[in-house]
């Protein structure tokens, strides 16, 4: 199945930690190609702490042969490995935050996992990203796609486009 993952940083070396979190996924059991990857966007923070740091954020499509649990948690290790506490006040500033936004056709709400991801079509800072490799795509529950749902999105004073280089 396709999955979508959102990449963010707002501490410390952001593009190293999205560089280093897009290759360790890469190498996560189950994971081929072909992996599609947007552009870097910085990003106002969104229900963050005052002060605090402009996020990068990005998003991988990739085909994942296996539960989507299992991915979860390899996320999950992923953003331990990077310097993510596991236990952290909600929205805090954090070097990683991967995020499984979507599997395939599957719906599923579940404690651990809801896909696809409930706040999505909110958030600019994930379809601005996503809209660039998958616009067409319509995720299930949805009636528009990713392109309509960004531009029915107002703009965000301070988010720009960043980098295709990563």
């Amino acid at each position: 199945m396709r999955a979508g993952i959102a990449l963010g940083s707002n501490l410390g070396d952001r593009l190293g930690h999205l560089r280093a979190a897009r290759d360790e996924i890469c190498r996560l059991p189950e994971v081929s190609g072909p992996v599609l990857a947007s552009s870097i966007y910085e990003t106002a923070p969104v229900d963050s702490p005052p002060n605090a740091e402009a996020f990068l954020n990005a998003v991988l499509e990739l085909e994942f042969d296996g539960d989507p649990l299992a991915l979860l948690r390899g996320l999950r290790a992923i953003e331990v490995l990077l310097g993510r506490p596991p236990e952290r006040p909600p929205n805090a500033p954090r070097t990683i935050d991967l995020d499984l936004l979507y599997a395939g056709e599957l719906t599923l709400a579940e404690p651990e996992l809801v896909v696809p991801h409930p706040r999505l079509h909110e958030r600019r800072f994930v379809l601005e990203p996503l809209s660039e490799i998958r616009p067409e795509l319509v995720l299930p529950n949805q009636r528009r796609s990713i392109a309509e749902l960004l531009a029915a999105l107002p703009a965000v004073a301070g988010n720009r486009w960043l980098s295709d280089d990563w």
